[in-house]
Order: structure tokens, then C-alpha cells, then sequence
């Protein structure tokens, strides 16, 4: 039977990549983003993850209109780069209270009516830089560090009612945001990875999914590297 998976971030990059496989696997999928928008056959729902009555409005339409959610992928996410010392406090909890708060807002509401189902699937997407560090990156990277803390305080608070949660760590990713970094910081990042190339969307996708499938049901916790071997194992 098809499953209800809500995606955060779903209108683009890894977020619309991971929709889209599982549509393609025959689940019935909603792309949560701040526009809202449908993408070709995916249905799109208005959602800010900084803004916990946002999440929850978001969560309340798409059990009313398909059922409980019984995959959540939190994907949401922006980058405010720059130097420690010059970053300003806005950069800071910009960006944390997006990609580390947003996602807590999200497995804090899906967890609710999955525990009642007694099943469910939480998937987290971090990054690399969560282990491996970044200059000019640390608000995003203690971001990302954040979510896997999150995940696995997560796993043991769900695991005896069936819900699992795990997190995935890409690497350097053909999206928006990575063709937004300046061409040194690119051609430095590609010297670092063993296997000579970024990742395509779709890549990281495939995890996701089968994170969300029958053939993880005894995963719960991990930390799933998607990276290259840039991490190598970090």
C-alpha cells in the first residue's frame, strides 16, 4: 500500500529529487516548502519551518486531505556563510532555527501521529560539514552537527513504537545552494573528494528511500554518509 510522505524543502535540489523517487516507488507525496507550490505531479503545501504553527498547519492539511504522515523527511535548509567574526547574531539563528529548530519542529509533529499509527519513518538530512567542520561555515555546520544529536535522542525516545530515524549525510551535491559557493571554495571541495565528482540529487534520494523502506526497518539511528568518501567515515 502507498504510504503519505511530506518532504520539507521539496521544490528543489535534494528535497525534489527525494519526492520524486518516492512517488515513483507509488507513495502518495507533498512537497512542503514557503511557496507552496504543486511541481508537475507532486502536491505542494504551504510550510515555514521556522514558524512552529506553519509546520503544524502544514501537517494538519495533508492529514485531512490524504491521512497520517507516515514518512517525514526533514530537508529544509538555508546557508548564511562567512567568517566567525563578521558573522552577526541573525546569521546565526537564522540559520539554526531553520535547519536544526525546523527540523525539530518537524519530527516534534510527525512523531505525534506516528506514535499512534505505531509505525513511521523520520529521515533527517545533514552534511558533511556536520563532522568535518568548514571555514566560514560554522553556523551552518553546528546546524547539521545539531540534527544528528536530534535523530538519535529521537530514535531512542520512538523505537519501542515502531518509528524509526535516521540521518543522511550528503557531500558535495550538484544543487542551488552548492552552485552559489565561489569557484575556489568548488575547486578545493572537488580535490577532496576520493571519487573526483560532486553528487547528483537523485544520489542522495535513493538513500532516503530506502531508509524509509521495509529493508530498513532494523535501521534506527544511523548517521548514512553520502559524500564521496570526503568524510571517510567521520
Amino acid at each position: 500500500m502507498s504510504r503519505v510522505v511530506l518532504v520539507t524543502g521539496g521544490n528543489r535540489g535534494i528535497g525534489l529529487a527525494t519526492a520524486r523517487a518516492f512517488a515513483a516507488g507509488g507513495d502518495r507525496v507533498v512537497i512542503a516548502h514557503r511557496g507552496g507550490s504543486s511541481i508537475d505531479d507532486l502536491t505542494g503545501v504551504t510550510c515555514d519551518v521556522a514558524d512552529t504553527d506553519s509546520v503544524n498547519a502544514a501537517f494538519d492539511l495533508v492529514e485531512k486531505d490524504f491521512g497520517p504522515v507516515e514518512v517525514a523527511v526533514s530537508n529544509a535548509g538555508i546557508t548564511r556563510d562567512g567568517l566567525l567574526l563578521r558573522m552577526s547574531d541573525d546569521d546565526i539563528t537564522d540559520v539554526l532555527n531553520t535547519n536544526l529548530t525546523g527540523a525539530f519542529r518537524l519530527a516534534r509533529r510527525a512523531a505525534k501521529s506516528m506514535v499512534r499509527q505505531r509505525k513511521g519513518r523520520i529521515i533527517v538530512i545533514s552534511s558533511v560539514m556536520a563532522m568535518r567542520g568548514q571555514a566560514g561555515q560554522t553556523n551552518y555546520a553546528a546546524s547539521k552537527a545539531g540534527l544528528i544529536g536530534l535523530a538519535r535522542s529521537l530514535a531512542r525516545e520512538v523505537g519501542s513504537r515502531g518509528i524509526t530515524a535516521n540521518v543522511v549525510a550528503p557531500g558535495f551535491v550538484d544543487t542551488d545552494m552548492t552552485e552559489a559557493l565561489s569557484d575556489e571554495m568548488k575547486t578545493r571541495m572537488l580535490s577532496e573528494i576520493p571519487l573526483g565528482r560532486t553528487a547528483h540529487p537523485d544520489e542522495i534520494a535513493s538513500v532516503v528511500a530506502f531508509l524509509a523502506s521495509d529493508a530498513a526497518s532494523y535501521i534506527t539511528g544511523a548517521l548514512v554518509p553520502v559524500d564521496g568518501g570526503v568524510g571517510l567515515g567521520h
